[in-house]
């Protein structure tokens, strides 16, 4: 530990500033300032190396997180890039993306501000790209054996690199027709620039993984027949059925998914045409869903240049402070502000949504709400609250309902549990024998380090199964579901 009185000198935690709201409003560059090196260090010498580091279970990847913090503080940046790649492969999407369940781990956060783990991490990957340290790590010899990875989010990503590493001939399939799946079409730039996917890919490709974009398994290549061409199949398609609202005027023009809008309007970031692009651009927005997809759908409207966003939520507002029964060290409900929700519009809470109304020409003019209240342990709408929202664009952003079922079942015969998840065992593998799940297709909608971790653990099993053993580790166990008390 460098500085066994840290967390004692410093007690605030510091991060770097974002952007003011006026400038970051015109473009679509990511919210956060460079950040200072001192203040970094000291930081990261907060951490107490505890005996019993809490913030290692509170990551699904086990990040050898007191590690990396003392080289930081050391500035030994170097040896903390090799520690945190040692058990996460793109720390540049976590600590971009993650919510960081191990800073509500962080031993330190029971009477103090947690650690700025994340900082420190996405700071410590930085670096490695800036100064050349991310390098290929090619196998030290080819098994002959092939594998297929369908999607490529951050599981698909993880489960490729680990298995091109231990020698196997990696093929990543991709409907879109660029590499990155949600990482690259359902992140807004100013959450992530996409360089840091190209920067990553390229380390990738240079390691001896294939991608092939464009190609729609199940349709352009059927799952029959992509697991007689290959020697194991990893399904990493995501939990991509969006969860719907079915109410009176649903079928509105002007009512969306929030994925149909982002996907559009990371299109256009990229440079390409969308004709008919669903935009926000001086209309009164509404967005349905209190989440991180609903926060990326109002940032993403502020910059269209929206006359209003308003977002509602069907549930109670989340306490400022840990609630009772989300103890330490778990990762509890509070509530959260947000780079975009700093950038203007209003955020309401116990609202139900009732119906979407039209104006005389069929257009969605308006949102009819009503409060929220509780029955039985459902939440439903108070008779007698009714009221209306103006709106000219509504955007569903209420979750997903697991993976696109249409050609995995029939062609592959897998069958799904009562979430509506492909079924697996503890091996990651499916009833068909050399297919395999990872990430969201199996285990619902959930975080970015989970599909990380799932990727891993799922590389190792595929290892396994090529070649009867396996030197990959594995980090998660597919029924993990983080603590539990």
């Amino acid at each position: 530990m460098a500085d066994p009185k840290g967390f004692m000198k410093t007690t605030e935690r510091e991060l770097p500033a974002r952007r003011p709201v006026s400038v970051r409003l015109m473009d679509w560059k990511e919210v956060y300032e460079a950040g200072d090196s001192a203040v970094l260090k000291r930081q990261a010498g907060r951490c107490m190396d505890c005996g019993v580091p809490f913030c290692h279970q509170g990551c699904p990847l086990g990040n050898l997180i007191p590690e990396w913090n003392d080289l930081t503080h050391r500035g030994q940046g170097h040896a903390a890039i090799e520690r945190l790649h040692a058990t996460n492969n793109f720390p540049e999407f976590t600590g971009r993306l993650c919510p960081a369940p191990c800073e509500s781990a962080c031993v330190l956060g029971i009477n103090q501000p947690a650690v700025t783990i994340k900082q420190v991490e996405v700071s410590i990957i930085d670096e490695a790209f800036d100064k050349g340290w991310v390098t290929p790590h090619l196998p030290g010899r080819l098994t002959g054996k092939t594998v297929a990875v369908v999607g490529s989010g951050p599981a698909g990503l993880a489960a490729a690199q680990q298995l091109t590493r231990a020698g196997h001939t990696v093929a990543v399939f991709e409907r879109d027709d660029r590499i990155g799946g949600l990482l690259r079409y359902g992140i807004p730039d100013f959450k992530m620039e996409k360089r840091h996917i190209e920067g990553r890919l390229a380390q990738m490709s240079a390691e001896g993984t294939r991608f092939r974009p464009g190609v729609n398994i199940g349709v352009d290549i059927s799952w029959a027949e992509l697991r007689r061409r290959y020697d194991a199949v990893v399904v990493a398609t995501g939990a991509m059925v969006p969860r719907d609202l079915a109410i009176p005027g649903r079928d509105l023009p002007g009512v969306h998914f929030a994925m149909e809008y982002l996907v559009q309007a990371n299109r256009v970031g990229a440079g390409d045409e969308v004709v008919g692009q669903i935009s926000a651009a001086g209309k009164h927005v509404v967005v349905l869903g209190g989440g991180d997809t609903g926060a990326d759908c109002i940032g993403t409207a502020h910059r269209q240049g929206a006359a209003s966003v308003t977002n509602l939520a069907i549930g109670k507002q989340p306490g400022l402070t840990r609630p009772s029964h989300q103890p330490w060290p778990m990762d509890p409900l509070v509530f959260e502000v947000q780079s975009a929700h700093e950038e203007g519009g209003s955020r309401e809470y116990l609202v139900s949504t009732v119906e979407f109304l039209a104006d005389e020409a069929g257009q969605l003019r308006a949102v009819r709400v009503a409060e929220t209240e509780f029955v039985d342990g459902r939440r439903v709408p108070r008779s007698g609250t009714e009221r209306e929202i103006p709106a000219d664009l509504v955007l569903l952003a209420l979750g997903f309902t697991g993976p696109e079922q249409e050609h995995l079942g029939p062609q592959l015969e897998l069958g799904f549990d009562e979430r509506g998840n492909a079924e697996r065992g503890s091996d990651y593998q499916t009833s068909h024998e050399g297919v395999f799940v990872a990430g969201d297709a199996g285990r619902g909608q959930s975080l970015i380090v989970w599909a990380i971790a799932e990727g891993r653990a799922a590389a190792s099993a595929v290892d396994r199964y090529l070649e009867g053993e396996t030197l990959l580790p594995s980090p998660v166990k597919p029924t993990d579901r983080g603590f539990s008390l």
